[in-house]
């Protein structure tokens, strides 16, 4: 038996230019229907609805929600905390302990000098001491080590690496979708 997927790509995180596209809508354009994608993309409704559907069953599109900056919030103050722990515990109640603080954004374990990093906000300086406080004070941490970012040089973000993914060797995918002046064929 053939399956949608095994028709549509070839490896399990693989996307194609189909894909990519699509997602490139979607980032440009949140609230963007299936019905007005695909007939930007030049698409049946069904296929777009259907790659949408495979996508999120991957885990290659993991939310639909709004990104939200913490500085429009009133927390102007981003950090990245290193945490050594005690080894006895393990990382997973020290992470379940973080992620009770709401300040704490992201919590990575790590190689290096550390065992976990985070990345937190705070609206001042002095906040961010109440911050570290709640978070030197979790059962299983034992030392921290804080770096507080002066700027954003690169802001998280995925669609160039949804490009190169895309893109299958000697053939690049061009530019961003840009509002109905995309070089993408099928956007055209």
């Amino acid at each position: 038996m053939v399956s949608l997927y095994s028709m549509t790509t070839s490896a399990p995180g693989a996307v194609d230019r189909l894909d990519a596209t699509l997602i490139e809508l979607l980032a440009a354009e949140p609230r963007v229907g299936v019905l007005e994608a695909s007939r930007r993309l030049g698409t049946a409704r069904g296929t777009v609805q259907a790659r949408l559907d495979r996508m999120r069953d991957r885990g290659v599109i993991t939310g639909y929600g709004p990104d939200v900056d913490p500085a429009a919030l009133g927390y102007e103050v981003t950090a990245f905390i290193t945490l050594e722990i005690r080894q006895a515990g393990g990382h997973d109640p020290v992470a379940e302990r973080l992620a009770a603080i709401p300040e704490v954004l992201e919590v990575h374990t790590i190689t290096g000098a550390g065992d976990m990093l985070c990345r937190v906000v705070a609206r001042t300086n002095a906040d961010l001491q109440r911050v570290l406080d709640a978070i030197v004070s979790a059962e299983g941490v034992v030392r921290s080590s804080t770096l507080i970012s002066l700027a954003t040089q690169v802001p998280y973000r995925v669609l160039p690496l949804v490009r190169a993914a895309a893109a299958s060797p000697g053939r690049s995918l061009p530019g961003p979708y840009l509002g109905g002046q995309s070089t993408l064929p099928c956007l055209a």
